[in-house]
């Protein structure tokens, strides 16, 4: 392998959960397993499953009632989310201890770039990494290296369980152009239907595309896309870009299908509360807020508003999403419920006019912010702020990054 050009790693653990409580009950280890929420109720949707579950023909969103009929062995857990924490936080640790250029995507994935050590046997490093995190953790991953992200991301997908693979930018028309343009990530579901409208079937297709065409069908993207298609990603490993979170939000599938206006509202307070106290976490707030709807017929719909004063505290954005959901809302039964705060400004930095709508409550707080400044001109910004923790690349959230990847129910 020739340590011309960069090296980017993409590390992708093999069925995180499963693996997970696989290391904590050995048990378990070649058995089929799925992680879930309660069978009884409509929660039970396969988050996860071993390779052994997968040959069975499970796979994750599956119901588990559907499940266990493929595989009536099928050992079904529920998540414990502490633990995969944990267990991330260990992975990425490792990780970092063979360089600082580490970027998290999710809890079980992401970005490493090993282009400034000096390897002189890059390759013999990613087994190495590969071998730590099975040996030190119990858990397998993946991992895919290549001279950019996207490459990478594309090459770790390859081979599972416990592959590596090496994916060179002059192998994208032999490799990558014959696959269907929906196994290209960043390609969804919607864009490959849209990109099938202009006949463009393969990530070979995307990669020929014309330009003023993609750019008219898909904007700025369908350039990203066809320079990716082309394996060109300049994009940098950014350690710090975990905390660049762009919106705050909780959603939760009901026991049941709600019909009554009570109980909806409840729990919209409820998915409130946990979104302003997340944002109080961060140290952020927010100007526009989405309440997203699934009917019982799985129709699901997403409303949302912006707003000229910041949204924070429980009570204000409990009301807004309760108007916004009772505005669309026709008595259909409702079985998911969610309520997402975004375009995020860091307190510190935001600035908010006063106006007739926010005049009272900011008048409330005014005694609160001269105490503030007065201990700040003393003893500096930030010496202390209104019940809120400090943010900054040093904190510690409630999960392993500052974005939130597990805790979606309330």
């Amino acid at each position: 392998m020739t340590t011309k050009g960069r090296i980017i790693l993409h590390i992708d653990m093999n069925s995180f959960y499963a693996s997970v409580e696989a290391a904590y009950q050995p048990e378990l280890k070649g058995k089929p397993v799925a992680i879930a929420g309660n069978p009884e109720e409509r929660r039970g949707i396969v988050v996860t499953c071993s390779y052994e579950a997968r040959a069975y023909g499970v796979y994750t969103t599956m119901n588990v009632r559907e499940a266990m009929k493929l595989c009536p062995d099928l050992i079904v857990l529920r998540p414990d989310f502490d633990k995969y924490r944990k267990a991330s936080k260990a992975m990425f640790d490792i990780l970092r201890s063979y360089t600082h250029l580490v970027e998290p995507v999710s809890i079980d994935e992401g970005y490493m770039d090993l282009t400034d050590l000096g390897l002189d046997d890059p390759l013999a490093t990613v087994k190495e990494i590969q071998d730590r995190i099975l040996r030190e953790l119990d858990l397998p991953c993946s991992i895919g290296v290549s001279p950019n992200k996207f490459l990478s991301k594309m090459a770790s997908d390859m081979k599972k369980p416990l592959g590596i693979t090496i994916l060179r930018k002059r192998e994208v028309q032999n490799i990558l152009w014959p696959m269907p343009v929906e196994e290209m990530h960043g390609v969804g579901k919607k864009t490959a239907e849209k990109l099938a409208a202009i006949s463009i079937q393969t990530i070979g297709d995307l990669a020929a595309a014309d330009d003023i065409q993609l750019k008219a069908l898909l904007g700025i993207n369908g350039t990203r896309l066809k320079n990716r298609a082309n394996g060109i990603d300049i994009r940098k490993v950014d350690p710090d870009s975990v905390y660049d979170f762009k919106s705050v939000g909780n959603s939760t599938t009901l026991p049941r299908d709600y019909t009554n206006q009570a109980d909806l509202m409840k729990v919209l307070e409820a998915l409130s509360r946990k979104v302003s106290d997340r944002l109080k976490s961060k140290d952020v707030i927010g100007y526009s807020l989405s309440v997203m709807i699934r009917f019982k017929n799985r129709k699901t719909i997403t409303r949302s508003m912006t707003f000229r004063h910041p949204l924070l505290e429980t009570d204000k954005i409990a009301n807004e999403a309760k108007s916004l959901f009772l505005k669309h809302w026709d008595g259909t039964p409702v079985r998911l419920l969610g309520v997402t705060v975004q375009d995020l400004q860091e307190r510190s930095q935001a600035y908010k006019q006063i106006d007739l709508f926010s005049y009272e409550e900011d008048a409330k707080y005014e005694p609160i912010d001269r105490l503030i400044s007065d201990i700040e001109k003393k003893f500096g910004t930030g010496a202390l702020s209104r019940g809120v923790k400090t943010g900054g690349k040093g904190y510690k959230s409630e999960t392993s990054f500052s974005k939130d990847f597990l805790d979606k129910d309330v």
